[in-house]
């Protein structure tokens, strides 16, 4: 018999995590692998289509882009970053702190129709906008065989 450790506050962060639903945002991961205090956060993720395209809009506000890195490999689309915290000020106080800091990492995987080398990324007023271009596939017409 295997003997393991109870961990209330654990479970409660899983619990509303499996509740998360993307209207309330994603619930932060509290807790480390080894039981440390550990606050994991990632952005929230818009993906939409278009005819000609695939649009991922990533919230990433108060994020320089230079702590952002965009890559792929094997049609797996990473955003990768982290938000730092301000160094606290000499004489000021900080009464309260709700915004989450650190590093994150979202990866989607893209399908099979993409144009991998006209991938783009800009980001503009905290929204990192990715845009996924689709292979333009003719639309084969049936080929009517005449019946003899």
């Amino acid at each position: 018999m295997n003997l393991m450790r109870w961990e209330p506050i654990r479970e409660t962060d899983e619990f509303f995590r499996s509740l998360s639903t993307p209207m309330f945002g994603r619930w932060p991961q509290l807790f480390g692998d080894n039981g440390g205090m550990k606050v994991e956060w990632s952005p929230a993720v818009d993906i939409k289509e278009t005819e000609t395209e695939y649009l991922v809009e990533a919230e990433l506000p108060g994020i320089r882009r230079q702590d952002v890195k965009v890559t792929l490999e094997d049609r797996m689309l990473t955003i990768e970053g982290e938000r730092r915290q301000e160094k606290e000020v000499k004489g000021e106080k900080t009464y309260r702190v709700e915004r989450l800091y650190g590093s994150f990492c979202r990866s989607f995987m893209l399908p099979e129709n993409v144009d991998e080398k006209a991938i783009r990324a800009e980001s503009k007023d905290g929204i990192l906008d990715i845009h996924v271009p689709k292979l333009k596939i003719e639309k084969k017409t049936p080929l009517q065989i005449k019946v003899v």
